[in-house]
């Protein structure tokens, strides 16, 4: 598969898992009122589990020849690659709330490029090698 095919669709199901993160920010945030780091932690949670099986199948297919990871060892690594970029995103989003003061709804839409930056290289090198 072609590289840019692979960032479209990459950017596709990034933008789904935006809008699911999104909706759950807001729900948590805004009629639960609860605080904008368990709205974070719940919302890229619920994200993730969308996000699996889109790489997994979609975005970087591997057909049986070339096949190197079990499915075990494939949600492993996707662990691994989330808490990377989710500790990237993370760390970016107190950064930007509690020392520069920005607003909280702000901020966690930053974040959502930083973890897909690291989300995207992560998955792409070890995850679905």
């Amino acid at each position: 598969m072609k590289e840019t095919v692979r960032i479209i669709r990459f950017v596709i199901v990034g933008t789904l898992n935006a809008v699911i993160a999104a909706l759950v920010v807001w729900v948590l945030m805004h009629i639960c009122r609860l605080d904008y780091m368990i709205a974070n932690i719940s919302a890229y949670t619920a994200a993730q589990i969308n996000n699996f099986l889109w790489c997994k199948y979609w975005i970087f297919p591997l057909d049986k020849e070339t096949k190197k990871n079990s499915i075990q060892r494939q949600i492993l690594f996707f662990l691994i690659a989330f808490a990377m970029a989710y500790s990237a995103q993370f760390i970016f989003l107190l950064i930007l709330v509690e020392l520069l003061h920005l607003n909280e709804y702000l901020a966690q839409f930053l974040g959502l490029f930083v973890y897909g930056a690291v989300n995207f290289i992560s998955n792409k090198m070890i995850t679905f090698k």
